[in-house]
């Protein structure tokens, strides 16, 4: 049983974690309609950097000319109208979602650790780089993404307040061939974008560069890490429950015809 479906959901937890998350992949443009934050960034296709986010679950009020109102906002931007929906959204706006033909097209599942726990090597084998230059070009091969996301990907992590450390896993022959972004925010760590070359899955490298990652952040104060991964990904999820991290919430992402 999941956490979502256990009507046990810690809702403080939540929110820290989403205050976390936020500044942790900050969008370029941020604005609030009462307590829902719209989120917008022209160059990056990332949901969570393009979504109107419901944070308290009272604040339905004019629900619909809202989203008429965020609507023309994306339209704008030349996107259309994403809604997530965590556990902070109104249950309201969620059945008027439903109601009017709305559908979810993409879960995802907010997991955490606790880092005294894990069971890390006693040395760190790749040390961070803060060379966002390297990081951007090294994260764009491993997922061998569009180059034309560069300019945005480099923005994007120049605006994260929190410290960072970028890791890459190189081969002498090939580049770079994993990548990872590890955001300590106070005592928690955030994982974000890691990725592992096609050609050189299944080999550990997830775990390692994910390893040298937490050591980090762990050598610098950090209590706990969290990540969020995508519900149809089995690996990945496989991959962070050997290293004990366990769901703390799930959010969806709706749109009117189903996909982003």
């Amino acid at each position: 049983m999941n956490a979502e479906t256990s009507n046990t959901v810690d809702l403080p937890a939540v929110r820290r974690l989403e205050a976390v998350g936020f500044r942790a992949w900050p969008a370029a443009s941020v604005q609030y309609d009462g307590s829902w934050q719209v989120r917008l960034t022209a160059g990056h296709p990332s949901l969570r950097l393009n979504c109107v986010v419901p944070l308290d679950p009272g604040d339905f009020r004019d629900a619909a000319i809202r989203l008429e109102k965020a609507r023309k906002r994306f339209e704008a931007y030349g996107r259309p109208l994403i809604v997530r929906e965590t556990p902070l959204a109104p249950p309201p706006l969620i059945a008027m979602l439903d109601g009017e033909g709305w559908q979810r097209f993409e879960s995802v599942s907010v997991l955490s650790a606790d880092l005294a726990t894990i069971e890390l090597p006693d040395t760190m084998d790749h040390l961070p780089s803060h060379d966002i230059g390297y990081f951007v070009d090294a994260s764009l091969k491993v997922e061998e993404a569009d180059l034309i996301r560069k300019p945005a990907l480099a923005e994007i992590l120049s605006a994260i307040k929190p410290p960072s450390g970028l890791f890459v896993i190189e081969d002498p022959g090939k580049g770079a061939i994993a990548s990872v972004l590890c955001v300590q925010d106070n005592d928690l760590a955030g994982v974000m974008m890691l990725a592992v070359a096609q050609s050189e899955r299944r080999r550990g490298l997830g775990i390692e560069i994910l390893s040298s990652a937490l050591r980090w952040a762990r050598m610098r104060g950090a209590r706990s890490a969290w990540l969020q991964v995508v519900t149809t990904n089995e690996a990945a999820l496989a991959l962070y429950g050997k290293l004990g991290f366990a769901e703390v919430y799930r959010y969806h992402y709706w749109s009117r015809d189903g996909q982003s």
